[in-house]
């Protein structure tokens, strides 16, 4: 959930550099996911257990002469507030949002191909018209009641992925298995390939043991497992 939600915040950091009618479109649209998620799941409960949860394994760091103690205060100081904001926002993230008139009308024609177009909602072509720093003023009203939750999924999801060094692997056959010790609670995966090599990971597993498939994808065809030896950098994230 985490990981999706990073996705849909930059995709509206892509299209709020816009300035066509269509980008704006794209922001809103991608806005309607987002709040669909957060509608969906507890989601202030989950980011508040990540953020204990950090806590107590930094703050157990915090004994060790190895850790550089300025650095350290600074990231728990951050991570407190973030959760003192968290716990202090009344309601469900983005319930205000749905409260607004054009919010509404634009979601519950969204789930309709083509549903908004000029001539189903007209309240809506009207706002796309508006002057370039008019439409963002707003944007970035509605994006706000969300900045604390990205903020929280941003800094959660960077300790995780720079929580383990890489090692060298190689998938022989275009294929890799390795069994994990289920007493400790990995929480992410990262595969690298060169970007010369012209492959992608399908990655599948459990708490005990994780495949690795290195495909070739072919137009129009389906992606086929290579049968070469394959390179690659592995990254077992635990925090």
């Amino acid at each position: 959930m985490f990981l999706r939600l990073e996705q849909l915040f930059q995709q509206i950091d892509h299209f709020m550099r816009g300035s066509s009618i269509w980008e704006s479109r794209s922001v809103i649209s991608t806005l309607l996911d987002i709040i669909a998620i957060v509608s969906r799941y507890d989601l202030k409960s989950e980011l508040l257990k990540e953020v204990d949860r950090h806590l107590t394994v930094l703050n157990k760091m915090a004994s060790s002469q190895n850790i550089d103690q300025v650095k350290l205060q600074s990231v728990l100081s951050k991570l407190a507030e973030i959760g003192d904001g968290l716990y202090s926002s009344p309601g469900k993230i983005g319930y205000s949002l749905m409260e607004n008139e054009l919010f509404k009308s634009i979601s519950q024609r969204n789930a309709i191909p083509g549903g908004t177009c000029a001539f189903d909602l007209p309240v809506y072509h009207y706002w796309l018209q508006l002057e370039l720093d008019q439409r963002r003023r707003d944007m970035d009203d509605w994006l706000s009641p969300f900045l604390p939750i990205r903020t929280a999924i941003d800094i959660l999801l960077n300790f995780i992925r720079q929580s383990a060094s890489s090692t060298k692997e190689t998938g022989v056959g275009g294929f890799f298995q390795k069994t994990l010790d289920h007493s400790l609670p990995f929480q992410l995966l990262r595969v690298g390939l060169e970007r010369s090599q012209p492959y992608f990971a399908e990655i599948s597993g459990g708490k005990h043991r994780f495949t690795i498939r290195f495909m070739q994808s072919n137009v129009g065809e389906k992606p086929a497992q290579s049968d070469k030896n394959m390179c690659f950098q592995l990254t077992c994230c635990l925090l």
